[in-house]
């Protein structure tokens, strides 16, 4: 049977510019653009909303929240990867790339960070198998050099893992996110309930599992991107030095940066920038790094990421394009730029022949409204 559905008299967010015009998608596919405010029959009439390619994420952490809604509450694992899956199709994102970590600390004085990956991705690929998800979801391993099983972990993924991207993470207090070792100290006595009298052996802990794994485990991250065919990508460069290392590995993405000099050192090696939506719409890093706004008034933000508020992408993207007075730039960060950074060259696009992801939206008061959403051409929200 097929499967259409025609949207008109819509702004369609082409690629460098907004058109009055209509779409057309016809059994996953994008057939037919057309401009103009005509209403065909049969067709929604979209009263001006926005159409725009569904949005892509490449780096979010929100699966981990509907695994772990609580502290030591572990939810049964696919039900929280289709309400996952859900509130990703209700935010417009239509693809995404499931941040799992990789790399566990074992000993006892690291139960906080326990082993998980390869079971949570095994029954992500079951429910894509099933047909239980709306959206496209790919997986991105977020490798702990700072951990005492990485090499295992990354051992047990091969090139039928649907495994697009992999990160470089050192989360090793005194540097890149955690240069300030107080801020280091609040989030691990309250997310993870260290006590504050043990929090100086547990930094010294941290500094010899640097120490031991860290130049062992960066190789292995490096050795297993390319085995997998990934994006290898790093996590929080903080100084010219580091970015210069990532480029010697072969990063393509950097997640985060955390200063100017960071991210204008990765501009100068053709290194793009992934920025935090939520650090854009607060107008400010929660961990006191560099604000996104300031990359993007200086030209230095490439691609935008939801990280741990889904909603977020929308309301950033079009804030950026009010903020460079270019909706279509601003869509761009989340949509065709991630697209072509990943590799993924069937979406990102309103094209012809482009997979048919697309989201309608409108604004109420300056806030973007999710209005529709199509994944491969099937309404989902």
């Amino acid at each position: 049977m097929t499967l259409e559905s025609i949207l008109c008299n819509a702004r369609l967010v082409l690629e460098g510019e907004v058109v009055a015009g209509s779409i057309r998608l016809r059994d996953g596919k994008i057939v037919d653009i057309d401009q103009g405010t005509a209403v065909v029959a049969g067709a929604e009439d979209c009263g001006g909303d926005y159409i725009c390619p569904g949005l892509i994420e490449l780096h979010t952490d929100n699966l981990e929240r509907h695994m772990a809604p609580r502290p030591k509450v572990n939810w049964p694992h696919r039900a929280a990867i289709m309400a996952h899956d859900r509130e990703l199709a209700g935010t417009g994102i239509t693809t995404v790339f499931d941040a799992i970590r990789v790399g566990s600390i074992l000993s006892d004085k690291g139960k906080r960070y326990g082993k998980y990956a390869r079971g949570m991705a095994d029954e992500i690929l079951a429910m894509l198998e099933a047909g239980g998800l709306k959206i496209s979801h790919h997986l991105h391993l977020r490798a702990e050099i700072c951990s005492e099983s990485l090499i295992a972990e990354l051992d047990e993924f091969g090139e039928a893992d649907r495994v697009r991207m992999v990160s470089m993470m050192d989360h090793t207090p005194g540097q890149r996110q955690f240069r300030d070792i107080s801020k280091f100290e609040d989030y691990v006595c309250g997310k993870h309930g260290l006590s504050r009298e043990g929090f100086e052996d547990y930094v010294q802990f941290l500094y010899g599992l640097q120490e031991q794994f860290g130049e062992k485990h960066e190789a292995a991250t490096v050795a297993a991107a390319a085995r997998f065919g990934a994006v290898l990508a790093s996590h929080d460069d903080t100084t010219a030095g580091q970015v210069e290392t990532s480029r010697a590995h072969g990063v393509t993405l950097a997640e985060f940066p955390t200063s100017v000099e960071a991210a204008e050192a990765c501009h100068d090696v053709g290194i793009a920038t992934i920025m935090g939506a939520p650090n854009l719409v607060r107008g400010g890093s929660h961990s006191g790094n560099v604000a996104a706004r300031e990359l993007a008034e200086m030209d230095r933000l490439d691609i935008l990421s939801s990280d741990y508020v889904p909603a977020s992408l929308l309301m950033g993207a079009v804030g950026l394009g009010h903020l460079w007075d270019d909706m279509a730039r601003g869509i761009a960060t989340v949509t065709a730029t991630p697209a072509s950074a990943v590799h993924l060259a069937d979406r990102g696009v309103l094209a012809k022949g482009m997979r048919a992801d697309v989201l309608r939206f409108s604004e109420i008061d300056g806030a973007a409204a999710v209005r529709a959403v199509w994944s491969a051409g099937m309404r989902v929200a």
